[in-house]
């Protein structure tokens, strides 16, 4: 067992997810003022470990059927480059070091990452296998870090906002396993018992559904907020779920940590949102 095969298991690309805690302040137009960034690293780093013994955890779980899989079948636990007992140890540091994180910030921010904890290890051990429970789970995930952002740095979140990051994580869970289930075929369900349990079509008008609401939703919000400039990142955000929706559809799969770092031109989308959604807010 070499290091960097535990390093892998933390799944920091995965990390990503974690920048969720930044986007209250970021969209309220508080980011910049002194000290308040800066009351979200903590958070986290108390997020990214919690979040990485989850993964670790699911590893364990999925170790058998992850062995089906063309590309999972090499993660450390499942090609047995870690044992058991290695995941299990390293997870137990990874959880005790985000609880320390977590009790020094406030209780309140406890109370969420224990609900993350214990909604993310249910989904590893029960809740992926059953329809619609597994992308409820996926979405309370990110739901939860907004929430943790916007306690620990002050920020009210809009309904609208808190709509539009809703819909999109069940939009990205939704896209995640239609693409699992075009790239495995006729093998999804030796693989994920769940992908059974969708009936043909369900998933693609699910994604459609979704990705449709989000594009209102998120609208709404840009126009409550009367900046003529965040109103011309909804065009952009228009194609970014597009790009999604056809990367999934072509068979590039639907991960959306892998799709918005691989996929140049929904990489180069993503940042100028971000420029021009920051130039409207701070500018």
């Amino acid at each position: 067992m070499k290091t960097i095969d535990l390093l892998r298991l933390l799944r920091v690309s995965q990390w990503l997810k974690n920048l969720m805690l930044y986007f209250p302040c970021f969209l309220g137009g508080a980011i910049l003022q002194p000290g308040v960034a800066a009351k979200g690293v903590l958070p986290f780093m108390a997020f990214c470990t919690v979040s990485s013994a989850t993964y670790v955890l699911n590893d364990v779980a999925d170790r058998e059927r992850d062995c089906q899989h063309p590309q999972k079948r090499f993660r450390p636990v499942a090609s047995g480059l870690v044992s058991v007992p290695s995941a299990f140890a390293l997870a137990g540091i990874l959880l005790l070091t985000g609880m320390l994180f977590a009790v020094t910030i406030s209780w309140q921010f406890t109370f969420i990452l224990m609900a993350y904890l214990a909604i993310s290890s249910g989904y590893s051990l029960w809740l992926k296998e059953h329809p619609l429970f597994d992308l409820f789970c996926i979405s309370s995930g990110f739901l939860l870090r907004l929430m943790a952002g916007a306690l620990v740095m002050g920020i009210v979140v809009s309904e609208w906002l808190f709509l539009s990051v809703f819909l999109l994580s069940i939009f990205l869970s939704t896209g995640k396993r239609l693409g699992e289930k075009q790239l495995l075929g006729t093998m999804a369900c030796n693989h994920r018992k769940v992908l059974a349990g969708y009936p043909e079509g369900f998933l693609e008008g699910t994604m459609y559904m979704t990705g449709a609401s989000v594009l209102v939703t998120y609208s709404m919000y840009v126009i409550l907020r009367h900046s003529p400039l965040l109103l011309y990142s909804v065009p952009l955000c228009s194609f970014g779920l597009l790009r999604y929706i056809l990367r999934v559809q072509s068979g590039k799969g639907g991960d959306p940590t892998e799709a918005l770092t691989r996929d140049v031109p929904l990489l180069m989308v993503g940042f100028a949102w971000a420029v021009l959604v920051g130039w409207g807010i701070y500018g």
